[in-house]
């Protein structure tokens, strides 16, 4: 089952040659740039020089703090640490390492920045392992919840200070979510203007599976609608959320497993 996983190399899935931009880049434009590519992160160069990462967490932090995007420059909110990976890596070394260092990935070619691998894209690749394991364990049962009347600046400061990366919306097709992305395109469409009732900006209805569903399922759920998140029910009543980087968790328990030495 494993061996697929040992032998498949990082370069199938990474994302090639990520475009870069430079820290006094304006925050609103690379805002535009994301939306309009749907990208979650972007790097932040200096020249040729990666310095980090640019991913929704810090415009999300920006918001809740009241600031003006307007006036800010990406190096006024600041970008994420990336952890190198060469040419020769597997996939199961990048998960390894994204797991033990919760940070982004960039792949190098000696020095020279080659690809960018995305949680995303090492869940499409552990998709290969056929597993009837379930997701029981890595459910997130503490899940937050607005009011579709509550502003866009009130759902962004409740996911900042719970450090979550996403909300459920009541009364929106009886559960609609909102998440990093959505306050992306938010904030693309509204002049950065956060006063906006969360629930006009809310993707619904929530997208969701029994709590008996296996991991390759629900990786599949993800996959088909181009999502990170799945709502999860019992008896019909929303119990918890499980991402994309959960899943990739499950998957990688599945094989420490079955190989305990690696």
């Amino acid at each position: 089952m494993t061996i697929k996983i040992h032998n498949l190399p990082i370069t199938n899935y990474m994302t090639a040659y990520p475009i870069s931009a430079e820290p006094q880049v304006p925050i609103k434009k690379a805002i535009e740039f994301m939306v309009e590519r749907d990208f979650g992160n972007l790097v932040v160069s200096e020249g040729t020089i990666p310095q980090g990462i640019l991913t929704e967490r810090e415009i999300l932090k920006a918001v809740s703090e009241s600031r003006n995007l307007n006036e800010l420059t990406i190096a006024d909110v600041g970008w994420q640490p990336f952890i190198k990976l060469e040419l020769g890596d597997t996939v199961l070394d990048a998960a390894h390492l994204m797991k033990q260092n919760k940070s982004r990935l960039l792949v190098f070619d000696d020095d020279k920045l080659v690809g960018i691998i995305t949680v995303s894209d090492l869940l499409r690749a552990f998709r290969k392992i056929k597993t009837e394991s379930s997701i029981d364990r890595v459910i997130s049962t503490n899940v937050e919840k607005c009011n579709k009347t509550d502003t866009i600046f009130d759902a962004a400061k409740i996911m900042h200070d719970k450090r979550i990366g996403s909300v459920i919306i009541r009364d929106v097709r009886e559960y609609g979510i909102f998440s990093e992305r959505d306050l992306l395109t938010c904030l693309y469409s509204n002049g950065h203007e956060t006063d906006y009732e969360v629930g006009k900006y809310t993707s619904s209805p929530l997208i969701v599976s029994d709590n008996e569903i296996k991991i390759h399922e629900a990786a599949g759920i993800l996959a088909a609608n181009n999502i990170k998140r799945l709502g999860i029910t019992q008896d019909g009543e929303l119990v918890g959320i499980v991402t994309a980087r959960d899943l990739l968790d499950a998957y990688q328990n599945v094989v420490q497993a079955t190989n305990p030495e690696e």
